[in-house]
């Protein structure tokens, strides 16, 4: 069960890291470069790698990291939000 939702927030979490991502936003101009690599698409790797070692921390039964992985995904999508209605 926690492993279908550590997985379904991380395909929420990429829709919008995506959607900033396509906002050309003037705030992406000041992240370090290493994000910028790769026109952005560095920043989803990472994405993945976090999606991939919360959805494996979960599946050994530990679903504290489910819930540590729900508190970014309301962050992210708290913070996509203010960023897409450009608030920021």
């Amino acid at each position: 069960m926690f492993v279908a939702l550590t997985f379904l927030l991380g395909i929420g979490n990429f829709a919008v890291h995506r959607a900033v991502l396509n906002s050309e936003h003037p705030l992406l101009g000041q992240v370090p470069w290493f994000f910028q690599m790769l026109g952005g698409r560095f920043s989803l790797l990472v994405e993945f790698a976090m999606l991939l070692g919360a959805m494996l921390m979960v599946s050994e039964g530990s679903a504290g990291w489910a819930w540590f992985y729900a508190g970014y995904s309301a962050v992210n999508a708290g913070s996509a939000w203010l960023i897409l209605s450009g608030r920021v």
